[in-house]
């Protein structure tokens, strides 16, 4: 099995468990705080991670350039925003349909890597991204019902969601390649400056609009410390994964998230499971297997 589809599946696994954690903290802390511990808890693992990277691959050599700074700040600002477009719709509609609709961001990263980055896929790739698109619109059952204020701004902040993440992949990527010094090492590195540039942006914004959350922020420690080590895990996985592939059939892989996130839904959460989201899984498993046979 190729590299890139193992820390795909893995980043899939910690994502999903560490939106679950999201979705328990946003009972104690705001959401904007919830945004703060993912970043500010996973520092010292991504630090931790980056050297021992620095280590197993050395002697390395790093090609600090404009590119790398430029599209490291504007993922990290991007993802920063669809983290709390996330959360916000989390706290909205149950997990599963609050994940697939931040998970538009597979056919955004498609259309927008052809747009504007140069990015193609052959014509299976695109058929497998829209497929995959498809059964996650199949399995969220998402309806708008007309003069319904909350449905309304739930399908915003999914898209949005999947928008922020769809660019930030896109210059994640932009950005590992333009240090020249390999997928891991290059990955680590954009990571690293990443989650310490995302947490001095949160940390900002909740001391000068909510500082009473740092109070409890402290309180709440080891949900912070999971959110933080499962975020860096996933992260590992998905900037890896990016730079070794194509962002958009990554992100196609990783719908596979959803499947998990419907597992968590009907276990942890006891939230219900039903038909059409069994059709939605089919589809997103067909994608999947899709994917899996270009590569």
């Amino acid at each position: 099995m190729e590299p890139w589809i193992l820390f795909t599946l893995f980043a899939a696994v910690m994502q999903s468990v560490r939106t679950a954690g999201q979705k328990q903290i946003i009972e104690r802390i705001s959401i904007q705080a919830a945004t703060l511990v993912r970043f500010l808890f996973g520092i010292k693992f991504a630090a931790i991670y980056f050297v021992g990277v620095c280590w197993l691959y050395k002697p390395i050599q790093f090609e600090v350039n404009t590119k790398f700074f430029l599209f490291g700040a504007l993922a990290s600002v991007a993802q920063v925003l669809a983290t709390i477009c996330l959360i916000n719709v989390l706290n909205m509609k149950n997990f599963a349909v609050g994940t697939s609709l931040a998970k538009a961001e597979a056919i955004l990263t498609a259309i927008l890597g052809t747009l504007f980055f140069a990015s193609t896929l052959s014509v299976l790739g695109y058929v497998s991204v829209f497929i995959g698109s498809a059964g996650l619109v199949v399995a969220s059952q998402y309806k708008i019902t007309d003069g319904d204020k909350t449905n309304f701004q739930s399908l915003s902040y999914g898209l949005c969601a999947g928008l922020g993440f769809a660019l930030a992949s896109l210059w994640i990527r932009g950005a590992s390649l333009s240090l020249d010094a390999g997928p891991i090492p290059g990955a680590a590195a954009v990571l690293l400056y990443m989650v310490v540039l995302q947490s001095l942006i949160c940390l900002f914004w909740v001391l000068v609009k909510e500082p009473e959350q740092i109070h409890l922020i402290k309180k709440n420690v080891k949900g912070c410390l999971f959110i933080g080590f499962t975020g860096v895990a996933g992260s590992v996985g998905w900037f890896t994964a990016m730079s070794l592939q194509n962002a958009a059939l990554v992100r196609t892989l990783g719908q596979i998230e959803f499947i998990i996130s419907l597992l968590i839904t009907y276990l942890y959460f006891n939230e219900r499971v039903s038909r059409q989201e069994y059709l939605g899984i089919l589809l997103i498993a067909l994608s999947v297997f899709m994917v899996i046979r270009l590569t």
